[in-house]
């Protein structure tokens, strides 16, 4: 399926722009509440991790002229690629796609291989519970908004079987609605002057998450949502969320409309997310603080500061004072967290885990430990902040769905430490630690309760020497061989200034992605070694890197957000958010192969119209079906997708399909 517009020429591989901003304004201003533009919340002394690539290329081009001069002996737990060694493991080569050419960043259309198809699964406006009407941009209320789908789909999942939810062609999908567009959704709006008080409550509707049923007629075929499904449900800024773990109940997380500290209203924000081995979905809440007046605050110890809460916010406050700090000062600690929610049942109340800390949270995804432990990998995705990693105090128990979600609401807290390992090897590679933030139920951090430590958790890191990172967003494990992967998106705030040595990128516009191998491949392990596999950008600029493989032979790729695996061990799918404002071309979503002849050869699979980031893939590779979300199209222009004659553009849910058989 494609615009009913005749498409533009497609550029050639390499000739592309380098001088454009990363993200569009509008981006920028509804997305994170032009965090960029503000100053770096983090000004602790810890190292950049910027440093630690300096040192890597610093030793790299050393070796290239003193091959052997140097040895360094093996760290006994292996390397990353211990973990592609092991049994039963094949090296597949390319997948069967031809790949595309990069797509000029105008170009509104949603471009996919030949074989290939796609079709809307379900977009901004569709009815979605019981009652709701049916989408009208020139009709919009907050109770219809509460009941049709809410807006910027961002992370996604579907659930394969379950009640009610048999066989390989029907299934439930959950996708986040991270933050909305007033200047797209509402005709006529007033940018200068700022929402209505309706149109922010409308906007409130239109956060939070989707679930819907959905239903396909066979393999060759595209996905559609059942509008009547059982299971449909929207949460949004006044659904119900419990906050467990040891921040609950805390004096600063106490309302005038909540003195117990236990009960929040709404979720805002929600990026990325993943998916638990007991059946729960979760989900970051991650630029919050856009959505919080902070005129007139005290912030005497620095803590809204730390949090980029320094705005006079995006006028919500004019629908509800709780988004005004002077008025409710506790409110705001009450976003930053990781939430659950069980899609299977609707009636179910979220919760807020206060155990994995808050920050802005990008994401969580689970492994299971060696000794059946729910460890969780976290990013925060602001420029020069840090990963971190939770660990159950408890164990999984296999089908005991009430006690494993529990898992999260008690455990351990760390925070992530990279360091070079010396000449010899010629990768840019280290070693890490885990450093402990909440170790056994006390606090590690000087002066800071373990209550304090979660709920300002960017504070307590600042004080035990974490290695600054450049934006992490999606962190997520490969399935089948353990080895964890970080897309750390870009960061063009780093200056010469900030690096030791010979970095390759003073501004890291394009962002890379880290792969690194817990000791032993055990996920609740305290350290572990780490390598770089991608540094992004045109192939033909001399700094990129794509672990080992010829650049004049792969697709320019810039910002790489979120990453996703499919039955292949080899395969990482990566998609991203950036790409118009630094290389000139359409976000899209790639292969690079982590192993096997084809390693670091990165390959475009699709691309998504002018103006829209590609989030949250889905990728069934032996079906050959790709799910993702289609996030702000024309949102620095015009869009008209999903194509279906609308007079505004409407993100949502796309299914990518082979039809050829």
């Amino acid at each position: 399926m494609s615009a009913p517009t005749t498409r533009r020429s497609l550029l050639p591989l390499l000739h592309v722009s380098e001088h454009l901003t990363n993200r569009s304004h509008k981006t920028c201003q509804y997305r994170c509440g032009n965090q960029c533009a503000q100053e770096v919340p983090n000004t602790s002394g810890n190292t950049y991790f910027g440093d630690m690539v300096a040192a890597a290329v610093s030793r790299r081009s050393v070796l290239q002229g003193v091959a052997g001069a140097a040895v360094v002996t093996s760290v006994a737990w292996g390397t990353a690629e211990d973990a592609y060694a092991a049994p039963g493991r094949g090296n597949k080569g390319m997948a069967p796609f031809e790949p595309i050419a990069p797509t000029p960043a105008d170009v509104d259309d949603l471009v996919v291989p030949e074989g290939y198809s796609w079709a809307p699964v379900i977009s901004w406006g569709d009815p979605v519970e019981a009652g709701a009407p049916d989408f009208d941009v020139n009709n919009q209320t907050v109770e219809s908004q509460k009941m049709q789908a809410g807006y910027n789909a961002d992370y996604l999942a579907i659930h394969r079987g379950g009640a009610g939810n048999n066989g390989a062609n029907k299934g439930l999908i959950i996708f986040n609605n991270e933050y909305t567009n007033p200047e797209v959704m509402f005709p006529g709006y007033d940018p200068v002057a700022g929402p209505t008080a309706e149109q922010a409550a409308i906007e409130m509707a239109a956060h939070g998450m989707t679930i819907v049923e959905v239903e396909r007629q066979g393999q060759f075929s595209p996905w559609a949502y059942d509008r009547h499904g059982a299971r449909n449900r929207r949460i949004h800024a006044w659904t119900q969320f419990h906050v467990d773990g040891p921040a609950g109940g805390a004096e600063w997380m106490k309302t005038s409309a909540d003195p117990t500290g236990h009960m929040v209203l709404g979720t805002l924000n929600n990026c990325a997310g993943g998916e638990t081995p007991w059946g729960t979905s979760l989900s970051g809440e991650e630029n919050f603080n856009q959505y919080f007046n902070a005129t007139g605050a005290d912030d005497a110890q620095g803590k809204l500061k730390r949090y980029g809460i320094t705005s006079a916010g995006r006028g919500w406050e004019r629908a509800e004072d709780r988004f005004m700090v002077l008025t409710e000062p506790n409110e705001v600690n009450r976003f930053g967290w990781i939430v659950e929610v069980d899609p299977e049942d609707p009636t179910s109340m979220p919760v807020k885990h206060t155990a994995l800390g808050r920050f802005k949270h990008e994401g969580a995804t689970i492994r299971l430990a060696a000794d059946g432990r729910a460890v969780a990998y976290m990013g925060d995705d602001e420029r020069f902040d840090y990963i971190y990693k939770f660990v159950s105090r408890d164990t999984y128990v296999e089908g005991d769905k009430a006690h494993n979600m529990t898992l999260l609401s008690e455990g351990d807290l760390y925070v992530a430490k990279f360091e070079g390992d010396g000449l010899g090897d010629g990768e840019w590679d280290g070693v890490g630690t885990w450093i402990a933030l909440v170790k056994d139920g006390a606090s590690m951090v000087p002066g800071m309760s373990v209550a304090e430590v979660l709920t300002w958790t960017r504070m307590a890191a600042d004080k035990m020497g974490p290695t600054k990172m450049d934006r992490p967003e999606d962190v997520q494990p490969n399935p089948h061989t353990g080895a964890v992967y970080v897309a750390l998106t870009n960061n063009t705030r780093r200056t010469p200034a900030q690096i030791d040595e010979a970095n390759p990128r003073a501004s890291n516009k394009f962002g890379h992605v880290i792969e690194w191998v817990e000791a032993g491949n055990d996920a609740a392990a305290l350290a572990f070694t780490w390598r770089i596999v991608l540094i992004a950008g045109v192939p033909s600029d001399p700094s990129t890197y794509f672990n080992g493989y010829d650049r004049s032979l792969v697709s320019p790729i810039s910002c790489p957000d979120n990453v996703a695996f499919d039955e292949d061990p080899d395969h990482l799918w990566i998609s991203t958010d950036g790409a118009p404002g630094t290389i000139g071309t359409c976000d899209g979503m790639f292969l690079m192969p982590t192993a096997g002849p084809d390693k670091g050869k990165v390959q475009q699979f699709l691309s998504v119209p002018t103006g829209a980031e590609c989030c949250g893939p889905v990728v069934e590779w032996a079906d050959r079906s790709i799910l993702i979300c289609v996030q702000h199209p024309g949102e620095d222009g015009h869009s008209a997708y999903p194509y279906l004659g609308d007079s505004v553009p409407r993100p949502g849910v796309a299914h990518v399909y082979r039809t050829a058989r």
